[in-house]
């Protein structure tokens, strides 16, 4: 973490809000019509994958809105593709603004939903439908927003390019791969989910934050193997008893709560904007006193601050045995670890292994290679500033936070390349209604058009220096 990031991450920038550029009611409506049809579009990994297509639409769009074919990159990479489209700056020699979105979602069965999550809906102000939250709508408001302001007849002196990843939900493949290819970009602004707090009780923006940085994702493999046998003789050592067991201590483990210098001043900040009064004192304690046992139990128990407070582990899949009516000589389970900033997997591997306390447990990381341990982002003023003038001309004047993420995106990968990248997407919603990579996936629609302006002047910002 850069030391920087300490006094400087929540200072309101004292710049005068420039007057932002107007939306129009045609922009807002091709938001709502395009995300319609790339939600209605099943991009999950496997058969019948339909990444591809999103793209192919993403791009039909661009090239209607004044982009030349060659400005244009769809690559096909295994079942899926990633998107890159670039708008020409007039100064080729400086790194390009980059708008970071993934293309991809997480499954959905129909048969659980309320509504078809593959058939996008408008109802009662929110769009419905896999990818409404995460990361489709996101994706489209920013491509939208940019077509805007070149329709505008704004002329970047930096190039502004659209990188919309086809597998970021599962191997991150494309994800990396983009990065490499962009990796002499002046910084990313990435769009994956909402980055400004609604009030529960008015609607109206509490709070907007950037992130700067996230925690470390590691998916490990936990596995006790026996000789097996007939099991009309079963034995004190069950390859499946002893693993169940395993990970259900590791299931009742917490990890130890610790504070950085990001979610100190994210606690602190945040708190004056948490209707709930117990709440809001949990958060202003833990910030004080990360030990506080009575504030981290009010912290665990709400799912929008338990991953805030430390690393968190939790079983994911099991599998196991070979008959009906053998012992088993193998079960293997799974563990999805998302590790707070300053610890290695190496030493959450380590503490795995002496809380699930069973000897005959073997531990090792699987699909290491589809994610990277990264540094914070640096604490950038002229990006902090910029951000701060879009979000006040766009929303009033509402408090700027900094955050670390809880899930890993994109981002790892530019970081990891020394890139910086901030989580800087124009859309608002309320805890309450944060849905994604569950039932009934929701956005609410009715800021659309304050997210094109901030778009527009943050992007404007950017590009002119």
């Amino acid at each position: 973490m850069r030391a920087t990031l300490i006094a400087a991450s929540l200072i309101a920038v004292a710049a005068a809000t420039p007057a932002a550029a107007k939306s129009t009611p045609a922009a807002v409506q091709q938001v709502i019509d395009l995300s319609k049809q790339a939600i209605g579009m099943r991009s999950v990994r496997g058969e019948g994958n339909e990444t591809g297509k999103v793209a192919e639409l993403f791009s039909e769009t661009l090239l209607k809105a004044g982009w030349s074919a060659d400005e244009i990159e769809i690559v096909p990479v295994d079942d899926t593709a990633y998107l890159i489209a670039t708008w020409q700056g007039s100064d080729p020699t400086l790194g390009p603004i980059v708008i970071s979105a993934h293309m991809d979602v997480v499954e959905a069965k129909p048969e659980d939903w309320e509504r078809d999550p593959f058939t996008a809906v408008v109802e009662n102000g929110y769009l419905f439908g896999r990818g409404a939250s995460d990361t489709k709508f996101d994706a489209v408001q920013a491509m939208v927003s940019v077509i805007e302001l070149r329709k505008q007849g704004f002329k970047p002196r930096r190039s502004i390019v659209l990188a919309f990843s086809g597998d970021e939900e599962t191997t991150m493949i494309t994800s990396k791969m983009i990065a490499e290819q962009l990796k002499n970009a002046r910084l990313v602004l990435n769009v994956d989910g909402a980055s400004g707090l609604l009030d529960e009780e008015t609607g109206k923006p509490a709070y907007w934050s950037w992130q700067g940085a996230e925690k470390t994702y590691g998916d490990f493999k936990l596995e006790v193997t026996n000789p097996g046998g007939h099991s009309s003789t079963p034995r004190d050592e069950n390859a499946i008893a002893q693993l169940g067991a395993a990970l259900a201590r590791i299931n009742a483990y917490r990890f130890q709560p610790e504070v950085n210098d990001i979610t100190r001043d994210y606690f602190t900040k945040a708190a004056d904007f948490e209707g709930d009064p117990l709440l809001a004192a949990a958060m202003r304690a833990f910030a004080k006193d990360p030990t506080d046992k009575a504030a981290i139990a009010v912290l665990r128990g709400n799912p929008a601050y338990i991953g805030k407070i430390g690393t968190t582990c939790v079983p994911t899949m099991i599998e196991g045995g070979h008959g009906l009516n053998a012992l088993p000589q193998r079960a293997t389970g799974y563990v999805n670890c998302r590790i707070f900033a300053g610890h290695s997997k190496a030493s959450i591997i380590a503490e795995l292994k002496s809380v699930a306390d069973e000897p005959a447990l073997t531990i090792e990381e699987v699909n290491a290679e589809y994610v990277v341990e990264a540094d914070a982002s640096p604490y950038d003023k002229t990006f902090v500033d910029a951000a701060t003038k879009a979000v006040h001309a766009a929303f009033g004047n509402v408090p700027i936070i900094a955050s670390q993420a809880s899930g890993a995106s994109d981002s790892m990968w530019y970081r990891a390349l020394g890139v910086p990248s901030y989580g800087a997407s124009g859309t608002f919603t309320k805890d309450s209604d944060d849905y994604s990579h569950g039932l009934n996936e929701r956005m609410p629609i009715g800021n659309i058009g304050k997210s094109i302006d901030y778009y527009h002047v943050l992007l404007t910002e950017l590009t002119s220096k």
